[in-house]
């Protein structure tokens, strides 16, 4: 009954930017954090960057001061500028939610992918 759709991926050169966007939709009392991990191929899916509810944010240390997330409560979305693109940056984005509906939950989007390549 809840749904995160994804959108903005593709293929960038090194340098370039992509933004991410999500948007939360369905049965939702709250959300709590929202955020953007990413999986590259043979690793595990880490943490790029989350947002609470009140606008505190969370970066990991490889995309401090290139990336920046920000969130429209109103609209449920969360949003992911990514500025000077590295080839290790290449992986497959995911939107995260912590929300209640009936209950406090998860949920993930389909995953988008953003490759960095010249």
């Amino acid at each position: 009954q809840v749904q995160l759709v994804e959108s903005g991926g593709g293929l960038v050169q090194p340098g370039g930017s992509l933004r991410l966007s999500c948007r939360a939709s369905g049965i939702i009392f709250r959300i709590y954090d929202m955020g953007w991990y990413r999986q590259a191929p043979g690793k595990q899916r880490e943490l790029v960057a989350s947002v609470i509810s009140g606008g505190a944010t969370t970066y990991a240390d490889s995309v401090k001061g290139r990336f920046t997330i920000s969130r429209d409560n109103a609209k449920n979305t969360v949003d992911l500028q990514m500025n000077s693109l590295k080839p290790e940056d290449t992986a497959v984005y995911y939107c995260n939610a912590k929300l209640k509906n009936y209950v406090l939950s998860d949920y993930w989007g389909q995953g988008t992918q953003v490759t960095v390549s010249s």
